[in-house]
């Protein structure tokens, strides 16, 4: 098969001669001179230095589905590491081969393969050593060049196993990425290998799963030995090490130019350089020459051009000291913006974040002369922090170190804006603009990287800033314990840390950084054309679907910030009597996550579809107030944080399981009014039957549920109701609880029904109760008529200085709705009284 596979190859590569002629000219001969007179080590180095001459920029591929073999940072240059593990006959392959027991072991030559792209290739076959389940078997690896630029390396291995049950249906395919690592202190070369995996099935078949369960084992005993072989002939390097914060911001803090330094760059041009000679030599004639008689229309103290020569010199003179004027103007407001941010240290406990803007590059410029004075600013959580600004470059050197103060939440992304600098009271320009997600980097690639600037001007010039990003928890596990506690008021359910195995498995299923911590997980329904069952997962930074069906899996994840709006649709037969989460993300956002959404509306909006939780209650509440306490602006939360430290706790009143007091509020009339209905049919109103799930569904009130009256003590029964307000009635759709007690009047003729009712979901909502009383008695006036009389009070069971505030808005939100109530109940009544007429 070998002798074979070389026939097929050396014709190939005659092919490719003729064909490349053109492109090549005559490298392509003298590469085959190499190949017949020189051993292939000297060939494969021959041919890397030919494959980066051809290189053209791209970016890397991404890392196979199956996951993350080995993720390993080694202290050895990119260029060396890739000689180390694919030069022919490499040392690093044989030693491999006699620990994992590989026999036969035949490598082909590496020769170019023509395609949508020049790269290299090579065959290599080996026996691989049996194991408990599988015998010997041949194998055969097709190893293609995919990147190689002297820096970059990657590398895609597929392999084939045909002599393996199911063999013909699949091949493993293997890629290789190397990259250049972190700068170290000690100023030596790093390099950072990933090795991720994939299964690439021709034929569909059953034994799927099984197939990727043994493939998954197998590669990861494979890649434990080659992960510790490698180890023991290559350093490796710590990622602490690695991204040493306190050296590297060392460094950027030694290249910070001084005033005088930017100064002389500034105003070294030929602008400020032919005004200081103009000037000079003005003064010079000035003190050469004696003074002139007046002459025309000058008089003693005014002295005037005598010609139109020392006129047009004037001129000059005059638009070159304007220009020098605005420059050094220009320049002094840009030096004062310097300082607000740059080296102010972050205050407080909880997650850090430290932004080292080290340079950009290619950036662009609105402005005629080509060049632009460039400052950014970065934006998360809320906060903003602005760098200083650079006079007149395209290319600016920062080395600015910017710091976050210290925040409850870990943050998801990083938003960073490139503007130009036109004065503190003109609009700057924007210059790119690009968003970071902390979800999709390791703290190895936050600690260098090259930004990629969006925009029109950013994109046709290709702008690009240097960035090193450092994300820190300061007070370790109590910032997450802190985070917790606050996350339970909100909920109103207790939640636990989960152990170190739980997370790592979350952050492992999702490829998450180590920071991320999973709060809470649910079983439940995607709803797509079919529903499919798996498991919801929620942290701090984000909701992630995980199933797996059969073998066939469906993964996603969007943030938390993605989300515009949760709705929850009540129970049909479609949902099979389930009620429905509907999550609706922002416009353009989560679009990787767009393979589980079961629609797009008209707007470009993902919608996901969840339903048949264990809890749809615990889900929903759980969900909601993350989601809110993420979206909150920061006044928002300040504001709260203001209240909490001034509220006086009253523990017995803020329980929201503890007994209501109905008499604790102060009341007053907001209604009154003589009806044309018995006191029997406008008590309809509270007997949990059609008339009341009717009129509470027209007035704004959804999944509206009723408990029976229950005789609590003589004489009083009592009963609970819950719903939710649509945005109409509220813009946040809170969730509304009420406990309601009835008792007859002292005259028979009547009814009294006290209720307290509690908002969830809407701000302060745990700082009072809402308390209704409906007087309803039979009048004097008619028969079949009776008084009904509505009043309203607020019981507070925490103070804050919104009271007044919260009142008014209040009364004046339920008087309103109260009366189109009773209205709504007298119109329903009047008409089936109508209709049973009629009858």
């Amino acid at each position: 098969m070998v002798s074979h596979l070389e026939k097929i190859f050396n014709k190939n590569d005659q092919g490719l001669k003729t064909e490349d002629s053109s492109e090549l000219s005559s490298t392509p001969s003298d590469y085959e001179d190499c190949v017949e007179e020189h051993p292939p080590s000297h060939n494969f180095e021959e041919a890397i230095k030919m494959m980066q001459s051809r290189e053209n920029e791209g970016d890397m591929p991404e890392n196979l589905q199956g996951g993350i073999l080995l993720d390993q940072l080694y202290q050895v240059s990119p260029c060396d590491l890739n000689t180390f593990l694919f030069a022919p006959d490499s040392q690093f392959r044989k030693d491999l081969a006699e620990l994992q027991g590989t026999k036969d072991v035949q490598e082909g030559p590496w020769e170019w393969k023509s395609g949508e792209m020049t790269c290299l290739t090579r065959a290599v076959s080996y026996m691989k050593a049996a194991t408990k389940l599988v015998k010997a078997v041949k194998a055969t690896e097709q190893q293609t060049y995919l990147k190689a630029n002297g820096q970059e390396f990657a590398i895609l291995v597929t392999v084939s196993t045909p002599d393996v049950p199911y063999g013909n249906t699949f091949n493993v395919q293997l890629l290789y990425k190397i990259i250049p690592g972190p700068e170290l202190s000690s100023g030596e070369d790093s390099s950072h290998l990933i090795i991720s995996w994939g299964i690439d099935f021709h034929q569909s078949t059953m034994m799927r799963g099984m197939i990727e369960g043994g493939a998954r084992q197998g590669l990861k005993e494979s890649f434990e030995q080659f992960a510790n072989l490698l180890a023991q002939n290559l350093k490796i390097l710590d990622s602490k090490d690695a991204s040493d914060k306190d050296h590297m911001l060392a460094t950027l803090q030694t290249e910070q130019q001084s005033d005088w330094e930017l100064a002389s760059e500034y105003f070294w041009n030929f602008t400020v350089v032919s005004a200081g000679f103009m000037i000079l030599y003005v003064i010079v004639h000035i003190l050469l020459c004696e003074p002139s008689k007046r002459q025309g229309l000058e008089f003693y103290g005014l002295d005037l051009p005598d010609s139109f020569g020392e006129l047009i010199s004037c001129g000059i003179l005059v638009i070159q000291l304007e220009q020098v004027f605005n420059m050094v103007g220009h320049f002094v407001r840009a030096r004062l913006r310097k300082g607000s941010d740059h080296g102010v240290k972050a205050q407080g406990d909880g997650w850090v974040l430290t932004v080292a803007l080290v340079e950009g590059v290619n950036l662009a410029s609105s402005e005629m002369t080509g060049l632009s004075d460039p400052y950014v600013v970065f934006t998360c959580n809320g906060k903003t922090r602005t760098s200083s600004v650079q006079l007149q470059t395209c290319d600016p050197q920062w080395h600015d170190i910017l710091e976050f103060d210290a925040m409850e939440e870990p943050p998801s992304v990083l938003d960073v804006e490139v503007f130009d600098f036109d004065g503190p009271f003109d609009q700057a320009t924007s210059l790119g603009h690009a968003e970071i997600n902390f979800l999709k980097h390791t703290s190895t690639e936050l600690a260098d990287m090259w930004v990629s600037l969006e925009g029109k001007l950013a994109q046709s010039a290709q702008s690009k800033v240097h960035l090193r990003i450092f994300l820190e928890n300061n007070n370790g596990v109590e910032t997450i314990k802190e985070y917790l506690t606050k996350m339970e008021k909100e909920v109103g359910k207790k939640l636990n840390l989960r152990s170190p195995h739980r997370n790592s498995t979350f952050q492992k299923l999702f490829a998450l950084p180590p920071e991320e911590f999973l709060i809470k997980d649910f079983t439940c329904y995607l709803k797509r054309k079919m529903p499919l069952q798996g498991r919801l997962f929620i942290s701090a930074r984000i909701v992630g679907f995980y199933a797996n069906l059969f073998g066939n899996k469906t993964k996603f994840f969007f943030l938390w910030e993605d989300i515009e709006d949760i709705q929850i649709l009540p129970p049909s037969l479609a949902t099979v009597g389930s009620p429905l989460l509907v999550i609706i993300l922002r416009k353009g956002r989560g679009l990787d996550a767009r393979h589980g959404a079961k629609s797009q509306d008209e707007e470009g909006r993902l919608r996901f579809y969840f339903q048949s939780f264990v809890s749809f209650n615990d889900a929903s509440r759980t969900i909601m107030a993350l989601w809110r306490t993420r979206t909150l602006t920061t006044y928002q939360k300040e504001q709260i944080a203001e209240e909490q430290e001034v509220q006086e706790e009253m523990s017995t009143a803020a329980d929201r399981g503890s007994v209501p007091n109905f008499e604790d509020a102060k009341m007053s009339k907001v209604y009154n009014a003589e009806l044309p209905i018995s006191v029997k049919a406008l008590m309809e109103m509270f007997d949990g039957g059609k008339l009341e799930h009717q009129v509470m569904e027209k007035s704004g009130c959804h999944n509206y549920v009723t408990t029976p009256w229950d005789l609590v003590k003589p004489g009083v029964c009592e009963r609970h109701l819950s719903y939710r307000f649509n945005r109409h009635v509220s813009i946040f759709g809170g969730e509304v609880t009420c406990t309601q007690q009835k008792s007859p009047l002292a005259s028979g003729e009547g009814w009294i029904v006290n209720e307290v009712m509690s908002l969830h979901d809407v701000p302060f909502d745990d700082h009072f109760r809402v308390h209704f009383r409906y007087e309803i008695e039979k009048s004097p006036l008619a028969h079949n008529a009776c008084k009904c009389a509505i009043y309203i009070g607020i019981s507070w069971l925490k103070s804050t200085k919104f009271q007044q505030r919260i009142t008014q808005n209040i009364t004046e939100k339920f008087t309103h709705r109260l009366k189109e109530m009773i209205e709504l109940v007298e119109r329903e009544i009047l008409f089936a009284t109508q209709q049973d007429a009629s009858v």
